[in-house]
């Protein structure tokens, strides 16, 4: 790897952007991907081997490739450390995630609750600038407190979260978005948030809705189809 190469692929992942290190195996020549000037059918191997999360050998015209996936950790913030957060937590570290919780109550954030997870108890605003969402980073709210909800979805629709859901009713998210819209967020950024959260299971117990929630989460990662409401018909519902 040229100096060069290593210093790019070093700064890439200090800024935590997915990368792939391509090397063709017949001469050895590496780039670093994506790069706007790689051949389409190397940038679309690429592309395919960040949203697999696999690194492996592809044939393409010019030869064989291998491609080193640098993919940034998988993280989820969880909001409020309520009933529904004691079983979404070990469901998502379970899915490979690393689960940090927030909230600034000290009765329900504690250790007792969340054992062997990073618990945060400053206020959601401050721990999301803190965190400092990525493309990898899924964030959940869950308090139905505006005052710790709202800053953290704040936070969390001006980064590139791949993920933001909120529980709550359609009457609530309603609430919410005008109160997000009031904040600056315009129509297609308040799209992102997922509210109500989770598929429409139909889930009742503290544990089935975190499933409901984790499958939403892993249906918005590999990109399969979810039908979405828009924010104006969450309003008028």
């Amino acid at each position: 790897m040229t100096p060069d190469l290593l210093a790019a692929l070093t700064a890439a992942r200090a800024a935590k952007r997915p990368v792939v290190v391509a090397t063709r195996l017949p001469d050895g020549a590496q780039r670093l991907l994506p790069d706007a000037h790689a051949p389409a059918e190397l940038a679309a191997a690429a592309e395919r081997a960040l949203a697999d999360d696999r690194s492996g050998t592809v044939k393409l015209a010019d030869g064989e490739w291998f491609l080193h996936v640098h993919n940034p950790p998988l993280r989820l913030i969880v909001v409020g450390a309520v009933h529904i957060a004691q079983a979404l937590v070990p469901l998502a570290a379970q899915l490979g995630f690393a689960v940090t919780v927030v909230d600034p109550r000290r009765s329900f954030a504690t250790d007792e609750r969340f054992p062997d997870v990073t618990v945060r108890t400053d206020w959601p605003d401050e721990a999301m600038d803190v965190l400092a969402p990525d493309v990898r980073t899924a964030v959940v709210t869950l308090t139905h407190d505006p005052k710790l909800d709202d800053p953290a979805l704040d936070r969390a629709l001006r980064s590139p979260a791949f993920y933001i859901g909120a529980l709550g009713s359609r009457k609530t998210h309603a609430a919410r978005l005008k109160r997000l819209r009031a904040l600056g967020h315009d129509d297609a950024a308040l799209a992102r948030i997922r509210g109500p959260v989770g598929l429409p299971i139909e889930a009742v117990t503290a544990p089935e809705i975190a499933l409901s929630i984790m499958a939403e989460i892993v249906a918005v990662r590999r990109g399969a189809p979810i039908a979405a409401t828009p924010p104006a018909a969450r309003e008028a519902a």
